[in-house]
């Protein structure tokens, strides 16, 4: 079977370095993208340029997103499989709280870069031989329920979930399959706090438990080993303990 090209945003860091290096591991073909081109170099450590390619790119510009996808596409001539991963937290505060340009950041990063992405993925994979392919969207627990004072960022995980089922209707006819990943407090920067401490619903500050980002990787991966007639729309993941089911 040939080998597989991926494309993975916000490789640089967190559960984007896991599922990369897990994808290298595996022999696919993954093109790292982010924006700190030293961070990305650091993902690909180790990984033959055969089977690396380092783009840096901020995935809220339209023309360095085109530019990306096509770079892929001069390459190795297709993608297989687009992670669509990089986000940010963004400004802490509730509706009345938060400033305007706070909140059209959030949205260009994680909301119109996803669309971004899957707009030229799904491009290519319509027109590539043979076509078809999968995007896996990186949603959230926060695409369920959000935290205190996280408004920007848990409107635009909810929105996620619109785009992931958008996908996977329009994306039938043509052989894409699209599905979301929803993690809950895998061990990385972007949750370094909350093992220390988390607001809850109540106000009240408690630890929350985490669990190893590698996990996370691993779920991405069999989502993406699935065969073309299978998919995941939805899957879930948190840690154990995460009080996430209960109320308060």
């Amino acid at each position: 079977m040939p080998e597989r090209v991926a494309v993975v945003t916000g490789a640089g860091s967190g559960i984007g370095r896991a599922v990369a290096t897990t994808l290298l591991t595996r022999r696919y073909r993954v093109v790292l993208a982010g924006r700190r081109e030293g961070a990305l170099r650091e993902t690909a450590a180790g990984a033959s340029e055969e089977h690396s390619l380092i783009l840096p790119t901020d995935v809220t510009d339209a023309a360095a997103v085109a530019a990306l996808f096509e770079r892929v596409r001069q390459r190795w001539g297709r993608v297989d499989l687009l992670v669509n991963n990089a986000g940010t937290f963004g400004p802490r505060g509730a509706v009345d709280e938060i400033d305007p340009d706070q909140w059209r950041a959030v949205v260009e990063v994680n909301l119109t870069g996803m669309f971004l992405c899957a707009h030229h993925a799904v491009r290519l994979m319509k027109t590539q031989d043979p076509s078809g392919g999968r995007i896996i969207n990186n949603g959230s627990i926060s695409a369920h329920a959000p935290r205190p004072r996280s408004v920007a960022y848990t409107a635009t995980k909810h929105a996620i979930t619109g785009l992931t089922k958008s996908i996977a209707l329009d994306g039938r006819a043509f052989g894409i399959a699209c599905g979301q990943i929803d993690i809950g407090n895998a061990a990385t920067e972007l949750t370094a706090g909350i093992a220390g401490g988390a607001v809850q619903a109540d106000g009240s500050v408690r630890p929350e438990p985490t669990f190893d980002v590698e996990h996370a990787a691993r779920a991405v991966l069999y989502m993406a080993d699935l065969p073309p007639e299978a998919n995941v729309p939805f899957l879930t993941l948190t840690a154990t303990g995460m009080p996430y089911l209960g109320r308060g």
